[in-house]
Protein backbone atom coordinates (compact mmCIF):
# COMPACT_ATOMS: atom_id res chain seq x y z
CA UNK A 1 0.00 0.00 0.00
CA UNK A 2 1.59 3.13 -1.22
CA UNK A 3 1.04 6.41 1.56
CA UNK A 4 -1.12 7.97 -1.12
CA UNK A 5 -3.99 4.74 -0.83
CA UNK A 6 -3.48 5.45 2.67
CA UNK A 7 -4.40 8.46 2.57
CA UNK A 8 -7.04 7.90 0.46
CA UNK A 9 -8.31 5.17 1.93
CA UNK A 10 -7.82 5.02 5.74
CA UNK A 11 -7.78 8.82 7.22
CA UNK A 12 -11.01 9.85 5.51
CA UNK A 13 -12.45 6.80 8.52
CA UNK A 14 -10.51 8.43 11.64
CA UNK A 15 -12.52 10.91 12.76
CA UNK A 16 -15.04 7.68 13.25
CA UNK A 17 -12.54 5.32 14.52
CA UNK A 18 -11.82 8.38 17.35
CA UNK A 19 -15.63 8.52 17.80
CA UNK A 20 -16.26 5.06 18.30
CA UNK A 21 -12.87 4.77 20.40
CA UNK A 22 -14.05 7.75 22.63
CA UNK A 23 -17.73 6.23 23.37
CA UNK A 24 -15.94 3.05 24.31
CA UNK A 25 -13.66 4.94 27.08
CA UNK A 26 -15.06 8.16 28.12
CA UNK A 27 -11.77 9.83 28.10
CA UNK A 28 -10.46 12.17 24.97
CA UNK A 29 -6.96 11.50 25.64
CA UNK A 30 -7.28 7.59 25.63
CA UNK A 31 -9.30 7.59 22.80
CA UNK A 32 -6.81 9.80 20.78
CA UNK A 33 -3.93 7.64 21.62
CA UNK A 34 -5.99 4.14 20.66
CA UNK A 35 -7.00 6.33 16.87
CA UNK A 36 -3.38 6.26 16.90
CA UNK A 37 -2.45 3.18 17.83
CA UNK A 38 -4.66 1.85 15.32
CA UNK A 39 -3.55 3.84 12.81
CA UNK A 40 -0.17 2.39 13.23
CA UNK A 41 -1.61 -1.14 13.19
CA UNK A 42 -3.25 -0.44 10.10
CA UNK A 43 -0.36 0.97 8.13
CA UNK A 44 2.05 -2.27 9.62
CA UNK A 45 -0.30 -4.31 8.29
CA UNK A 46 -0.97 -3.00 5.03
CA UNK A 47 -0.31 -6.48 3.53
CA UNK A 48 -3.65 -7.57 4.53
CA UNK A 49 -5.32 -4.73 3.38
CA UNK A 50 -6.05 -6.87 -0.42
CA UNK A 51 -7.76 -9.65 0.92
CA UNK A 52 -9.75 -7.63 3.13
CA UNK A 53 -13.83 -7.03 1.89
CA UNK A 54 -14.64 -4.05 3.99
CA UNK A 55 -11.75 -1.94 4.95
CA UNK A 56 -13.94 0.07 7.37
CA UNK A 57 -15.20 -2.61 9.23
CA UNK A 58 -11.31 -3.88 9.96
CA UNK A 59 -10.26 -0.99 11.12
CA UNK A 60 -13.06 -0.62 13.71
CA UNK A 61 -12.30 -3.94 14.91
CA UNK A 62 -8.42 -3.10 16.09
CA UNK A 63 -10.26 -0.10 17.41
CA UNK A 64 -12.85 -1.77 19.30
CA UNK A 65 -10.29 -4.70 20.67
CA UNK A 66 -7.56 -2.41 21.55
CA UNK A 67 -10.26 -0.14 23.53
CA UNK A 68 -11.56 -3.45 25.62
CA UNK A 69 -7.25 -3.81 25.80
CA UNK A 70 -6.90 -0.54 27.77
CA UNK A 71 -10.39 -0.56 30.02
CA UNK A 72 -9.47 -4.47 31.11
CA UNK A 73 -5.97 -3.23 32.20
CA UNK A 74 -5.82 -2.49 35.72
CA UNK A 75 -4.32 1.29 35.06
CA UNK A 76 -7.47 1.81 33.51
CA UNK A 77 -10.84 3.15 35.66
CA UNK A 78 -13.69 3.81 33.47
CA UNK A 79 -15.47 6.07 36.03
CA UNK A 80 -16.70 8.80 34.38
CA UNK A 81 -20.84 8.70 32.89
CA UNK A 82 -21.19 10.31 28.93
CA UNK A 83 -20.99 13.31 28.21
CA UNK A 84 -23.99 15.27 28.20
CA UNK A 85 -25.80 15.58 24.42
CA UNK A 86 -24.17 18.41 22.27
CA UNK A 87 -26.23 21.53 23.22
CA UNK A 88 -29.43 22.29 20.73
CA UNK A 89 -28.50 25.51 18.73
CA UNK A 90 -30.23 28.56 21.20
CA UNK A 91 -32.28 29.59 17.75
CA UNK A 92 -33.96 25.74 17.43
CA UNK A 93 -34.84 25.92 21.17
CA UNK A 94 -38.65 27.04 21.95
CA UNK A 95 -37.94 27.34 25.14
CA UNK A 96 -35.53 27.19 28.26
CA UNK A 97 -37.56 24.85 30.14
CA UNK A 98 -38.04 22.38 26.92
CA UNK A 99 -34.47 22.69 26.41
CA UNK A 100 -33.74 22.05 29.55
CA UNK A 101 -36.58 19.04 29.44
CA UNK A 102 -34.89 17.81 26.49
CA UNK A 103 -31.26 18.14 28.19
CA UNK A 104 -32.51 15.63 30.80
CA UNK A 105 -33.97 13.31 28.72
CA UNK A 106 -30.73 12.27 26.69
CA UNK A 107 -28.59 12.74 29.61
CA UNK A 108 -30.81 9.76 31.33
CA UNK A 109 -30.60 7.81 27.78
CA UNK A 110 -26.82 8.23 27.62
CA UNK A 111 -26.41 7.08 31.13
CA UNK A 112 -28.91 4.14 30.76
CA UNK A 113 -26.92 3.36 28.10
CA UNK A 114 -23.61 3.59 29.64
CA UNK A 115 -25.18 1.08 32.17
CA UNK A 116 -25.95 -1.45 29.24
CA UNK A 117 -24.01 -4.68 29.61
CA UNK A 118 -20.83 -3.84 27.01
CA UNK A 119 -21.41 -5.83 23.80
CA UNK A 120 -25.29 -3.43 23.96
CA UNK A 121 -23.50 -0.74 24.87
CA UNK A 122 -21.58 -1.25 21.73
CA UNK A 123 -23.99 -2.30 19.19
CA UNK A 124 -26.11 0.79 19.79
CA UNK A 125 -23.09 3.09 19.69
CA UNK A 126 -22.24 1.28 16.46
CA UNK A 127 -25.92 0.98 14.91
CA UNK A 128 -28.17 3.97 16.20
CA UNK A 129 -25.27 6.55 16.82
CA UNK A 130 -22.48 6.34 14.05
CA UNK A 131 -24.91 4.36 11.35
CA UNK A 132 -23.58 0.82 10.58
CA UNK A 133 -25.29 -1.68 8.82
CA UNK A 134 -26.25 -5.07 10.52
CA UNK A 135 -23.46 -6.74 8.22
CA UNK A 136 -20.87 -3.70 8.57
CA UNK A 137 -22.06 -4.58 12.42
CA UNK A 138 -21.45 -8.55 12.09
CA UNK A 139 -18.23 -7.66 10.49
CA UNK A 140 -16.64 -5.38 13.18
CA UNK A 141 -17.57 -7.46 16.24
CA UNK A 142 -17.19 -10.61 14.58
CA UNK A 143 -20.91 -12.06 15.11
CA UNK A 144 -23.37 -13.16 13.25
CA UNK A 145 -25.96 -11.10 11.44
CA UNK A 146 -28.48 -13.04 13.75
CA UNK A 147 -26.76 -12.18 17.02
CA UNK A 148 -26.29 -8.66 15.86
CA UNK A 149 -29.96 -8.15 15.73
CA UNK A 150 -31.05 -10.03 18.43
CA UNK A 151 -28.25 -8.40 20.65
CA UNK A 152 -29.73 -4.58 19.41
CA UNK A 153 -33.57 -5.50 20.25
CA UNK A 154 -32.25 -6.66 23.41
CA UNK A 155 -30.01 -3.33 24.21
CA UNK A 156 -33.37 -1.36 22.76
CA UNK A 157 -35.55 -3.09 25.11
CA UNK A 158 -33.67 -2.36 28.01
CA UNK A 159 -33.38 1.19 27.46
CA UNK A 160 -37.10 1.43 26.83
CA UNK A 161 -38.04 0.24 29.85
CA UNK A 162 -35.90 1.87 31.70
CA UNK A 163 -36.84 4.87 30.18
CA UNK A 164 -41.21 3.56 30.58
CA UNK A 165 -39.69 2.92 34.62
CA UNK A 166 -38.43 6.49 35.43
CA UNK A 167 -41.44 8.27 33.21
CA UNK A 168 -44.23 6.35 34.66
CA UNK A 169 -42.87 4.81 37.90
CA UNK A 170 -40.22 7.28 38.68
CA UNK A 171 -37.83 4.77 39.52
CA UNK A 172 -34.29 5.20 38.92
Amino acid sequence: MSLELFHSQVMPIRPKLYRFAYRLLNNEQDAQDITQDAMLRVWNQQGRMAELQNLEAWCMRIVRNLALDRLKSKKYRNTELLDKAEAMQASLQPSPHLAAEQQDVMDRVHRIIHALPEKYRTIIQLRDIDGFSYQEIADILELTMNEVKTNLHRARKAVREQLQNIQVYGLQ
